[in-house]
């Protein structure tokens, strides 16, 4: 508790009055009494992430969290540790990200009763939407309305104040204006939407209201709680407005918070900016969030495959000394409910290269979504696209798709970190256009609900890209489950045997090695093996080594000795 103290003190000084730190702890120690539940300590190869919305399949006369337990049950049960629950409470836009309250499951998905029956089979991850809030929420209704509870809630600023040093994460205006109840209009802050208000965390009572969400979180079982978007939440107008000092206190009061309450809890920081600042997220190894999002790794293995080249990624591979610290680790991810951030390879990849890449696929198909810069111009900030789509060309057939889309997961699966399957990709989805054209933003091309029943005839029928790409990346993800090569802490070192060939090696601290070979090519390569014994586990058979291998197009080598 001395933690938490000095942490309030550090954020709020001399504005932080005796009741409102002593409703802090009281809401600390109720959280203590109630959470019962203990968690697993650190991670370790057998855990693998599921990401998914709670109404991503649908029947009649059935809840989606229902249904989405029977298909986890029937399909997935022994594929994944964690199920990430995108937003579940009631919504009014961006697919959940906009919420209207916190403490609530969205009616048509279930209740918290269905959260707890999922939580029986499986771990789960929840989204703390910290940073906003919808803007038809009670909160910020009450703000409108003139309730005093919600005055300082909110961010008002005169629309003539100098905002240019803001980073803006999309091309949309800062400030949005509303109407008071008593006719007067105020331009209040919405970073991402006018349906999303920024909350002010420089009012105490912000902090408590949503330290008590977080709460409340734990006690519905989250083992994972991932940040979303939280290098916003502090604003000093003057400055970029973006990770800010006092934002990475808030994250450190998150984490004192929930070791205190529920220690194992995992807290993931999702920034999806350049490196320097995603790691920053890590602090001391001990002091902020265990794992952060590694948002490099989606558009530069997608860049590995375009160009059949490993050098860019095996290089920025290199630079990843933070998983040499075993109380922190990566949460590795291809494809999720947004697109293939590019602001990650900026600083690794000339703007040249990046602008290339984005012509080149859209040319194939994908959709682009722009950010302004201070200076006026605008940039390309997201492609929004499958995976699978993204991996290939509109004139590939299934069977090239599928080569280069295993190949992009078992890089991910190597790599030290916990690895997340987006439920599209575990689907072998393909762009959705008509979700598009329906909803009308671009986000929505990889967003597609199923019926139930036409999802298993399709994943159960053997000549359909969903079946092949289902069976050929829950063996992937079973494989890597039961080498102990893929612990997360296990040494990595990252190199190219040639322009083409990317070459990893695991080691376990028990003495397992593992060397994953990966041709980037759509033509047959050759690697000269060592003068090992190896058994290549994803076929389960024997190789002999110091010899000459003929690797084919895309293939995959997980050679154990």
């Amino acid at each position: 508790m001395q933690k938490i103290n000095k942490l309030l003190n550090d954020i709020y000084g001399d504005d932080l009055d005796d009741s409102v730190f002593d409703a802090f702890l009281l809401k600390v120690e109720q959280g203590k009494k109630y959470i019962k539940k203990h968690r697993k300590l650190g991670w370790d190869e057998s855990d693998v992430v599921l990401i998914t919305y709670a109404d991503q399949f649908h029947q009649c006369n059935e809840n989606n969290l229902t249904t989405l337990r029977e298909f986890y049950q029937r399909w997935l049960g022994d594929v994944f540790s964690h199920i990430h629950l995108l937003p579940f409470y009631p919504w009014s836009s961006d697919d959940g990200f906009s919420v209207v309250d916190y403490h609530q499951v969205a009616p048509s998905s279930g209740s918290w009763q269905d959260i707890s029956q999922l939580n029986k089979i499986t771990k789960l991850m929840f989204d703390f939407v910290c940073n906003h809030i919808s803007a038809q929420s009670e909160w910020f209704q009450g703000y409108l309305s003139g309730n005093k509870k919600y005055q300082d809630f909110f961010i008002s600023v005169d629309p003539k104040t100098d905002l240019s040093a803001v980073t803006r994460p999309r091309a949309l205006p800062l400030l949005t204006p509303f109407t008071l109840a008593e006719g007067a209009q105020q331009y209040i802050w919405t970073t991402f939407s006018a349906d999303q208000i920024d909350l002010n965390f420089a009012n105490p009572q912000v902090l408590l209201a949503m330290v008590d969400v977080l709460i409340h979180y734990l006690q519905q079982g989250a083992d994972y709680v991932r940040l979303d978007a939280v290098g916003y939440m502090w604003k000093t107008i003057g400055t970029s407005c973006i990770h800010l000092e006092k934002t990475h206190l808030l994250v450190k009061l998150f984490r004192a918070l929930v070791d205190e309450i529920a220690p194992g809890t995992v807290l993931i920081t999702e920034t999806n900016v350049p490196h320097n600042d995603n790691v920053a997220y890590l602090g001391n190894g001990h002091d902020e969030a265990q794992m952060v999002y590694q948002f490099p790794l989606p558009p530069l293995v997608l860049h590995a495959i375009h160009s059949g080249s490993a050098q860019v990624l095996s290089r920025w591979a290199n630079t990843l000394s933070e998983s040499d610290n075993p109380d922190t680790t990566w949460f590795n991810f291809l494809a999720s409910h947004d697109g293939i951030g590019l602001n990650p390879l900026r600083g690794i990849l000339p703007e040249e290269e990046i602008l290339q890449l984005v012509d080149h696929l859209e040319q194939e198909g994908a959709l682009v979504s722009w950010k302004y810069n201070p200076d006026g111009t605008r940039s390309p900030y997201e492609i929004n696209v499958t995976y699978m789509d993204a991996l290939s060309q509109r004139n590939s057939n299934d069977e090239q798709r599928l080569a280069r889309f295993i190949l992009a997961h078992a890089i991910i699966l190597t790599f030290p970190g916990v690895p997340a399957i987006y439920v599209q990709s575990i689907l072998g989805s393909r762009n959705n256009y008509s979700g598009v054209e329906s909803l009308g933003y671009n986000r929505a091309i990889n967003r597609q609900k199923y019926a139930l029943e036409e999802i298993e005839t399709q994943l159960g029928d053997e000549h359909h890209l969903r079946h092949n790409t289902f069976n050929k990346l829950i063996h992937l993800i079973g494989v890597r489950k039961r080498e102990v090569s893929f612990h997360p802490a296990s040494s990595f070192a990252v190199n190219c045997a040639s322009d083409s060939i990317l070459v990893i090696q695991r080691s376990s601290q028990c003495g397992n090695n593992l060397l994953a070979l990966f041709n980037l090519k759509d033509n047959e390569c050759e690697f000269f093996l060592p003068n090992n014994n190896f058994h290549e586990l994803i076929a389960n058979q024997k190789i002999i080594g110091n010899q000459t291998y003929h690797m084919q197009p895309y293939q995959v080598l997980w050679l154990s000795y």
